[in-house]
């Protein structure tokens, strides 16, 4: 507890400054999985938490990342009933997470039936951030923390097509009216009125921008900086790559009902052709070998941290 003269002259966000969370290895608690087909899921989530942990300790021996507490878990999810926090990472199935959240804290009956809006409008959820201090803590310390990455150059791209190759009533005007004023040259007079048309290769040049002319967003800011994986250990670290089965063994370890399953649809824009490597590829044919490779230099943390391969 602060003595009452030092809580009087200090703003409550100075009481967070500098927090810093040694990662921990602990064991995970095998106690509700059932038999034997997830020895190999089992094994790639020991060598991921390994990975993770080693590649933190080389990182903060030379460099302590410092920031408010508050901020540091803004983007955590609470199920208090199966003592989860699940750190949202937009683009990595994170749609179909809160959904089941809903499900496991007994807001919804199935996961199939929960409308888009409904997850990420509705705020049935509470988030780590609304709790005060004490609460904050005792679920970092006691809750099983997960998180789900996708590879970066991806999840990039399928935030692009998502956001900027449909109609959008939001990161048009807001996002595409900045970006084509800024990096596209003669724009006409529709383009600038709309925002809606941009170009992937205007997208980066707004990503790389050291002077962006509009800030940056959750669906492509980097991992690291979303949750901060350095100075919160997760306990689980699920990949979009095999997110179907991660999710299910996630489950599992938990204690979620046998019949709650992680939902296979896709969220939105159904009838695309999912984003893969082969289209990422063609996206990034219309960068230069320069813009490439500042790209990956942007997202060279997420790659280290979850051990992706560069593209």
């Amino acid at each position: 507890r602060l003595p009452e003269k030092q809580k009087a002259s200090e703003s409550p966000l100075s009481w967070f400054r500098g927090v810093y969370l040694p990662p921990a290895l602990h064991p995970l608690n095998k106690t509700f999985v059932k038999g034997g087909e997830w020895q190999d899921i089992d094994s790639a989530q020991e060598k991921r938490r390994a990975f993770l942990q080693d590649f933190c300790r080389k990182y903060n021996s030379r460099k302590k990342l410092q920031t408010h507490l508050v901020h540091l878990v803004s983007r955590i999810y609470v199920e208090d009933q199966h003592k989860v926090l699940y750190c949202e990472v937009p683009k990595a199935g994170c749609s179909n997470w809160k959904r089941v959240l809903m499900v496991l804290s007994g807001l919804a009956a199935s996961a199939n039936n929960i409308s888009h809006d409904d997850v990420h409008y509705g705020k049935h959820l509470r988030k780590l951030d609304s709790y005060d201090l004490k609460g904050i803590y005792t679920r970092l310390n006691t809750y099983t923390k997960f998180i789900f990455v996708r590879d970066p150059m991806e999840r990039l791209v399928s935030a692009f097509r998502d956001k900027f190759e449909h109609p959008n009533s939001y990161y048009h005007p807001v996002f595409g009216k900045a970006i084509i004023k800024k990096y596209r040259h003669n724009a006409d007079e529709e383009a600038l009125k709309t925002g809606s048309g941009v170009k992937f290769k205007e997208f980066i040049q707004y990503l790389l921008d050291s002077h962006r002319p509009v800030g940056m967003d959750i669906h492509w800011e980097q991992v690291s900086k979303l949750c901060y994986p350095c100075l919160i250990y997760y306990d689980f670290i699920g990949k979009f790559e095999t997110l179907e089965e991660d999710a299910n063994y996630f489950l599992q370890l938990v204690g979620a009902p046998a019949s709650l399953k992680f939902p296979k649809f896709k969220d939105r824009h159904s009838s695309d052709e999912r984003t893969s490597t082969e289209v990422v590829r063609q996206y990034l044919k219309e960068l230069s070998k320069e813009e490439r490779q500042l790209t990956y230099d942007f997202y060279y943390l997420d790659y280290l941290m979850f051990n992706y391969t560069s593209p």
